[in-house]
């Protein structure tokens, strides 16, 4: 696909996804690749530009993520945030050291409006620091184009060799002219011109998978939610009745999810589509039995739906392609090179070693949610079904803390329904970004109608997020989560506490598991 190319080289930070999103946000296409890749596999993809992430290391120990010194000699724009600043100084001679005095969060930083990349940022602007470590010394050939009064090089750059480092974090809202300065990178310093487009981007990909399917037959693993329908329809656009849709119902579905999904794409639907509705639900609290850990859980989860997925395959015929919905986000959270595993996605870290396809087609492997969003809507797909609940492929069995079972699933969906009818009856269900129910471990001591009882508490989340990245607890009203308290102690079987969860992402994700 020929396209301007930002490339996002990440050395364990925490926003690294966040990066990729905001140069996106310039209308210019980007890649996240971990700092294992190789210089000359960096080069053979003709980057216009390369950001080098935050990271929670000290660049002058030896056992820290480095890179080939050549990076910065091989003529492409670079801009070092935070670790990558330091990085930068340190490869090119010089001086990185601990800061006599560590800063985090919001920071004022005094700003050189000459510098290639605040020429339209304030003299004194608010950004997000956060750091141990500091630019002691630049290198020789750089200028301090930002500073504080106890961080002396807030930004350098070298114009001449197109290099520039911010010791702040640009990419995150919390600094309040943050996009200036990543607009600046792209479109001045790397010159690109924004063209990158969702239509574009769509009848690409159709035209790509309708040359790589060619005559074959593919098998789209179809939830329901947002991501693997839009593949689904994406797909179908391409190769029409090529593609076999298969919903396999796990039992770990929201409330009538399954009815909800058969009315949209069973043949009663406005899709053409070629539907199997696969009843699995034994099949998957059998193999769920007495697993508490997570990791074990998604992995479960994510073989059994491959397994069924081949079964279903056999009766069909030959099927040469398996069709998931993956998406960015997915695919970096459940490690990129050596970096960290947030968890694994059941699609992606969750596959078996073995899968019995001759390949996996991911259509939207590239994209963040909220571009899938928009894919949907280039592809004609009703605002309701795009802009819908966010859903997990391994369902309940992640918002459900602990061992998975029939009795645990019921009570997580029957609260769960109530919270996402008084958050639609109070007209927040398009300002809450995701909102769900989850069952936690805890068992307390409760008294309802003069008894004594000892139930399941259930733990209500709500974010704001425009990525899905990082996201903040929704503000939900105080009468809203009452009501939905009462509801659901008063009409949900073995609940008698009700929380509210206030985590932020990071530290947490936002998940509950």
């Amino acid at each position: 696909m020929e396209k301007e190319l930002v490339i996002v080289l990440d050395f364990g930070g925490q926003y690294n996804q966040l990066i990729a999103r905001r140069v996106r946000e310039c209308n210019v296409y980007c890649e996240v690749h971990s700092y294992t890749t190789p210089l000359s596999e960096l080069l053979a993809k003709n980057p216009r530009g390369i950001i080098l992430t935050g990271g929670p290391n000290s660049v002058y120990d030896m056992s820290s993520p480095h890179y080939d010194k050549a990076l910065f000699e091989a003529g492409v724009p670079i801009l070092g945030i935070c670790y990558g600043a330091q990085l930068m100084a340190w490869s090119l001679g010089g001086k990185v050291a601990t800061a006599p005095v560590s800063e985090y969060g919001k920071t004022d930083v005094d700003i050189d409006r000459s510098g290639r990349l605040f020429g339209d940022v304030s003299p004194r602007t608010v950004a997000w620091m956060s750091h141990t470590d500091y630019i002691a010394e630049p290198p020789e050939g750089f200028r301090i184009t930002a500073s504080t009064p106890v961080c002396p090089v807030a930004a350098m750059e070298d114009d001449s060799r197109k290099l520039y480092a911010t010791q702040f974090h640009p990419e995150v809202t919390h600094s309040a002219e943050g996009m200036k300065v990543l607009s600046a990178f792209v479109l001045d310093a790397c010159g690109c011109s924004g063209d990158w487009r969702m239509d574009d981007f769509v009848e690409r990909t159709i035209n790509e998978i309708r040359e790589k399917v060619g005559s074959g037959r593919a098998l789209c693993a179809l939830s329901g939610g947002v991501d693997s329908s839009v593949a689904a329809v994406m797909m179908s656009k391409a190769i029409g009745k090529q593609l076999t849709c298969v919903f396999v119902d796990h039992g770990l579905l929201r409330k009538d999810e399954g009815a909800s999904v058969d009315r949209v794409f069973g043949p009663e639907g406005p899709y053409d589509l070629n539907f199997v509705h696969v009843d699995a639900r034994e099949r998957f609290y059998k193999a769920l039995a007495g697993v508490t850990e997570p990791e074990q859980k998604r992995k479960i989860i994510g073989e059994e739906f491959i397994r069924v997925f081949e079964e279903e395959a056999r009766k069909i015929g030959a099927v040469d392609y398996l069709v998931q919905g993956t998406i960015y986000p997915d695919v970096i959270e459940s490690g990129l090179g050596k970096s960290a595993v947030i968890k694994s996605h059941h699609n992606v870290g969750g596959l078996p070693d073995h899968v019995d396809f001759k390949e996996i087609i991911e259509p939207l492997r590239m994209l963040f949610k909220d571009e899938v969003r928009q894919a949907g809507l280039e592809l004609g797909i009703p605002e309701e079904l795009v802009f819908r609940q966010p859903f997990p492929g391994p369902g309940l069995g992640i918002r459900i803390i602990g061992e998975v079972t029939a009795e645990k699933v019921k009570i997580v969906q029957d609260a769960d329904a109530i919270y996402r009818e008084e958050i639609a009856a109070a007209g927040l269900d398009r300002q809450v970004s995701q909102y769900f129910a989850a069952l936690t471990n805890m068992r307390s001591v409760g008294v309802m109608g003069d008894f004594r009882t000892y139930d399941y508490a259930i733990a209500l989340r709500g974010v704001t997020t425009s990525d899905f990245m990082t996201a903040e607890a929704a503000q939900i009203p105080w009468e809203v989560l009452q009501k939905c308290m009462n509801r659901i102690v008063n009409e949900v079987d073995h609940v008698n506490r009700v929380f509210y969860d206030l985590t932020s992402k990071p530290p947490g994700t936002i998940e509950m598991e």
